[in-house]
């Protein structure tokens, strides 16, 4: 007894659907996650990864079951079947599709909302405790005559990145400042007025980077924190992420932005809480001054 068309294109569709799951969350081809806001993006990944397998694997595999089985046999020289079309099949290969991109939208809309994207640039509600970066205050002191110095820093108002999972206490967040310029990230600590060309924060610390571009536009990304966001000219940006993994990790700019572009890399260190402290009282400062004082003694 031949088994129902129906019911074999069930059980094709139900192993299509099982095989790309499997795939989407078995196949782990992102960096390690080390960031509170990773997991957020990682899941979207996921379905995206899936919902790709899926489609790949029912589109090659119905082309190659064409090929065997529709394909001209040695001899036959007659024209093949003259098929009107299909209008059940038609409805569902258009539906399923809207479907799917219908809900890949909403899904990429929810995050998109969540890390910031949807804040207007002058929505101070928005900026969650931040209070007026020098940065911004000297580009709008040198916004040219004609401005009014009370409304400059709402035309200024910085953008707000990448909150996403951090569930961060506001009164434990540690502030750096960084500029991008031809070619290098620079971050300054106002906690300890440390500058430093590496970007070193405590492990499980919610970070606020005030980023500001000197030049052109850069990018600032980290594959092990999904966080990679443009800095442009004139318009300070604050990514916020909190790490959840000691170590070393690279920082790209991913934005063209000259000759050595591809030179313009640092490295963010995650430090435990009590080596991230060590870090921060050697290179005070302050205590540098003491300890290179005539007669101090040293360890």
């Amino acid at each position: 007894m031949p088994i129902p068309s129906s019911l074999v294109t069930l059980l094709v569709g139900m192993a299509l659907v099982l095989s790309g799951l499997w795939v989407g969350y078995n196949v782990d081809l992102l960096p390690l996650d080390a960031s509170a806001n990773a997991p957020v993006y990682d899941s979207l990944f996921r379905v995206l990864f899936s919902i790709g397998t899926i489609l790949f694997l029912g589109i090659v595999g119905l082309v190659v079951f064409s090929l065997v089985r529709f394909r001209r046999r040695p001899g036959d020289q007659t024209d093949g079947l003259a098929i009107e079309g299909n209008l059940l099949l038609e409805i569902v290969w258009t539906a399923i599709p809207a479907i799917v991109v219908l809900f890949v939208g909403i899904y990429s809309y929810d995050i998109y909302e969540r890390m910031g994207g949807m804040s207007s640039l002058n929505d101070h509600s928005a900026m969650h405790r931040m209070p007026p970066m020098e940065t911004m205050e000297a580009s709008v002191s040198t916004a040219g005559p004609g401005v009014d110095p009370t409304a400059a820093p709402a035309l200024k108002a910085p953008r707000v990145w990448g909150g996403i999972g951090t569930g961060a206490d506001e009164t434990n967040v540690l502030p750096v400042e960084v500029t991008a310029m031809q070619f290098a990230f620079i971050f300054h600590y106002p906690e300890g007025d440390i500058t430093s060309g590496e970007l070193h924060v405590p492990n499980g610390r919610p970070v606020e980077l005030r980023m500001k571009a000197n030049d052109v536009i850069h990018a600032f990304w980290v594959p092990q924190f999904r966080l990679k966001q443009d800095v442009i000219p004139g318009q300070p940006t604050v990514l916020t992420f909190t790490p959840t993994k000691a170590g070393s990790y690279p920082i790209i700019c991913a934005e063209l932005c000259g000759p050595y572009h591809g030179g313009m890399r640092s490295t963010v260190v995650v430090h435990e809480p009590e080596a991230y402290d060590a870090w921060l009282l050697k290179n005070s400062p302050v205590t540098a001054t003491v300890a290179s004082a005539p007669g101090t003694p040293t360890a």
